[in-house]
Formats: C-alpha cells, sequence, structure tokens
C-alpha cells in the first residue's frame, strides 16, 4: 500500500502542531528574564560629539579670559612703570596653576565622597583615559578636567587687582599655590563636585546652593581674598594722594572686550552641553553685562557729571560677575534687573565703600568680583526660574532659596578671609610679602623684572 504524503501530514499535524507551540511558549518564557534583565541594565553613557565640540570651545574661551583679557584689563589700569609686571602675573599664575590642578587640586576639587573634606583621587591625573567620560557628563574627562582648570586659573588671577604695584613676585607665586590647594580647591568641592548620576558630594551643593558658573567658587572667593590680601599689606606709597591713574585705557577697554567674549564659555560652558539651557545662559549674560555697564555709566555721569570709559568697563565686567552664579537659572528679565542693581552697587563698591572705610583695593578687585559677587548669588536667590534651572527663587515663592544662598555666601567669605589671613601672615613671617620702599618707587617692571615699557 502507498504512503501519501498528504495522510501523513493528516496523521501527524496535530502532534506537530502541539509541539510547536509549546517549544515556542518556553521559548518565549525563556527570552522573558533576559529581556526583562537587558531592560533594567543602566544604558553604557555615550559620547556626545556636540557637547564635547562647545565644551572645547568654551575651554579656549576661559582661558582667553585671563591670558590675555584679564592680564590686559589689570595692565592698563596700573601706572606705566608697573604694568610688564602686572601682566606677567597674570601669566606666571596660568602656568603655576596648570601644573598645581593637574598634579593635586582637580581631584581634590572633583573626586571623594566626604561632603566637607577634599578627595584625593587623579593625582598628576593619574587613572584618567583618552575615551573616559566625565560623568554624568557625555563628554571626555580630560575635556571637563580642563575647562575646570580655567576656572581654577583665573580665580587667583583675579586677586592680584586688590594688591597691584606693592607685592613681591616671589611671594605672589607661593601664596597663589598655597591658596590654589587650601582655599579653592576645598571650596569648589563643597559646591560643584558631584557623583556618576549628578548628586551633589559637597555639603553646600547638598544643602542646595546655586551657583552656576562660579558666583562663590570664583568671584566671591577671589574678592574676600583680594580685601584681605590688601588689608595684610596695606595701602601703597602715595596712596590716596598721588596721582594713580590708569596709564593706558586702551589696553584696559581691549582686555574688558575680551573678558566679555570670554564670558559666554564661562556661562554658557557651565551648562556641560550644547543645549537650551546653555543658549539662555548665554543670552542672559549679554543682557545682564550691558545692563550693569549702563547703570554704572549712568551713576557716574550722574555724579562725576562725566561718563568714562573706565567707568563703563567695569560696569560690564560687575554685570558679567552677577549673572555668573545665576546664569543658568534666570530668564532674560531676571537677568536684565540683575543688571542694573549690580552696576549701581559695585559702583558704590569701588568708590564710596572704599573711600569709607579707607582700604586700598588697587584695581577694585574686592569692589567689583567680591560685591559683585554677593550680589549675584543672592539675586540668584530671587530671580531663579523653575522652568530653567529646576529650582524657584523667591518670586516664584520659595523665600528659602535666599536663605540657602547667603549660607553659601557667608560660608566662602569666612572661610576664604581666614585661610587666605594665616597664608599671608606665615609668607610674609618667612620671605616678606611686600617689595621695599625703594622698589616700589623704582616700579615693579625694573626692579623685578629688570624690564621697562618704551
Amino acid at each position: 500500500m502507498s504512503i501519501r504524503l498528504k495522510d501523513v501530514l493528516i496523521a501527524i499535524g496535530p502532534a506537530l502542531g502541539v509541539t510547536l507551540l509549546a517549544s515556542t511558549g518556553m521559548a518565549q518564557e525563556a527570552a522573558a528574564p533576559a529581556a526583562a534583565a537587558a531592560a533594567a541594565a543602566p544604558a553604557t553613557p555615550v559620547l556626545d560629539t556636540g557637547a564635547t565640540a562647545w565644551m572645547l570651545t568654551s575651554t579656549a574661551l576661559v582661558l582667553m579670559m585671563t591670558i590675555p583679557g584679564l592680564a590686559l584689563f589689570y595692565g592698563g589700569m596700573v601706572r606705566k612703570k608697573n604694568v610688564l609686571g602686572t601682566l606677567m602675573q597674570s601669566f606666571a599664575i596660568t602656568c603655576v596653576v596648570t601644573v598645581v590642578w593637574m598634579a593635586l587640586t582637580y581631584g581634590m576639587a572633583f573626586t571623594g565622597s566626604n561632603p566637607y573634606l577634599p578627595g584625593f583621587d587623579r593625582i598628576f591625573l593619574s587613572g584618567m583615559g583618552m575615551n573616559d567620560l566625565a560623568l554624568p557628563n557625555p563628554v571626555p574627562e580630560s575635556v571637563f578636567m580642563m575647562f575646570q582648570m580655567t576656572f581654577a586659573i583665573i580665580t587667583p588671577a583675579l586677586i592680584t587687582g586688590a594688591f597691584a604695584d606693592r607685592m613681591k613676585f616671589s611671594s605672589m607665586l607661593v601664596f597663589v599655590t598655597l591658596w590654589s590647594i587650601l582655599v579653592y580647591a576645598p571650596i569648589a568641592h563643597w559646591v560643584w563636585a558631584t557623583d556618576e548620576k549628578g548628586n551633589a558630594i559637597g555639603f553646600l551643593g547638598k544643602l542646595g546652593v546655586l551657583d552656576f558658573a562660579g558666583g562663590t567658587v570664583v568671584h566671591i572667593n577671589a574678592g574676600i581674598a583680594g580685601l584681605v590680601s590688601c588689608l595684610v599689606l596695606g595701602k601703597r606709597k602715595g596712596y590716596p594722594n598721588e596721582n594713580m591713574a590708569p596709564h593706558n585705557l586702551t589696553l584696559s577697554l581691549t582686555g574688558a572686550s575680551l573678558l566679555w567674549v570670554g564670558w559666554f564659555g564661562f556661562n554658557a560652558g557651565s551648562a556641560v552641553a550644547s543645549n537650551g539651557r546653555a543658549g539662555m545662559a548665554m543670552a542672559v549674560t549679554q543682557i545682564a553685562t550691558a545692563a550693569a555697564a549702563l547703570s554704572w555709566m549712568a551713576a557716574e555721569w550722574m555724579i562725576r557729571k562725566k561718563p568714562s570709559v573706565l567707568g563703563i568697563i567695569s560696569g560690564a565686567v560687575a554685570g558679567l560677575v552677577a549673572v555668573t552664579p545665576a546664569s543658568g537659572f534666570v530668564d532674560p528679565k531676571g537677568a536684565l534687573i540683575l543688571g542694573l542693581i549690580a552696576g549701581l552697587v559695585c559702583y558704590w563698591g569701588a568708590t564710596g565703600l572704599k573711600h569709607m572705610f579707607g582700604y586700598d583695593d588697587s584695581l577694585d578687585a574686592f569692589g567689583v568680583h567680591g560685591v559683585g559677587g554677593i550680589v549675584g548669588a543672592l539675586l540668584t536667590g530671587v530671580f531663579a526660574v523653575k522652568a530653567i534651572g529646576g529650582t524657584s527663587g523667591l518670586l516664584e515663592g520659595n523665600p528659602g532659596q535666599v536663605v540657602t544662598q547667603a549660607i553659601g555666601v557667608c560660608t566662602t567669605m569666612a572661610y576664604t578671609a581666614v585661610v587666605s589671613f594665616i597664608l599671608l601672615k606665615v609668607i610674609d613671617a618667612v620671605m616678606g610679602l611686600r617689595v621695599s620702599p625703594e622698589e616700589e618707587r623704582e616700579g615693579l617692571d625694573l626692579a623685578l623684572h629688570g624690564e621697562t615699557v618704551h
């Protein structure tokens, strides 16, 4: 009897179907846990090339703020016999802090798990590979390290404006080195250090202090250290009776312009991304800076009857300083008001406050950076917009944020003042801080560097 294929299929079909269904079900059951495990596993961090490109650009912009920006800004404001010494300070600080940051302070600022004590990973950048990401940021750690290095460079360079014309170059180098280790790195850790998930590590960050780009870490920090420095060193010979007007405001205006442009890297770069928050930070930086320049100019025009070049560029820098902590948290209207207030208050800080107490803050490092940083940090707590930075300020019904900001301001001021004072007094006892009266009269260019400007 012949057996047809059709008959075979009819006979075994039901059994085959049951077997196939069973095997399919078992396969699905076996695959389900694997799929669930894959869904639960964290996604592998991926490099964001757009963010990386913007951070590379921002790093160059912020470095430009110190050399040549701040160097020219300060260099034009001193007397001619001290211009090279002033330029030299900014350039030398750039070199010294670069090495110190690489060897020690980057790890202190951004590693570790203690809320109060800095970390000590990444000493000499050990363990940092070419392809490692600066989690939670999707950019190479080398790029993040370099970006933050430029902040660490400009902060002590700002201090030099307070003691211009009278500190020994050797003592300045020692002070900047120790200050970077004992003051800058701990405060940066307290405010900015985060873990790989973006959770704050430092106690001020955990408290909720808002500092997008350096109101406390950079400007209040430098301003208070500058005030302590000029008090410890004393006044310049002949101050305030001798004429100590800026020798070349063309240099200062050029430097201020470079600072303004570079500040976009400072503030918008602090988003560590190429996104809408970076764009808003850039916009509010421009608005606040222009507003502060105009309000300083208007105040000076009313009081002294003439608007000066020195006044408008000082006002612009005051606006840049004040908007720095707020730049990732406020909207354009808040930035406008913040800038107008900062210009007026910093004008008073550089004139009325200084004359009231009689200290010789040579280039108004405290009057602009200290006062402006305090104003900006406190007003961040007023104008913060939840839709922009995730935190509401006073105007959105969160008055507690102003209190939090005040705690951050007071903590930074107290720690910086105490440690800076101790460092200056120790250095003075060991090697002296101030040039001799003869060297000061001759000028730092010739006395300390053997060079003059012709």
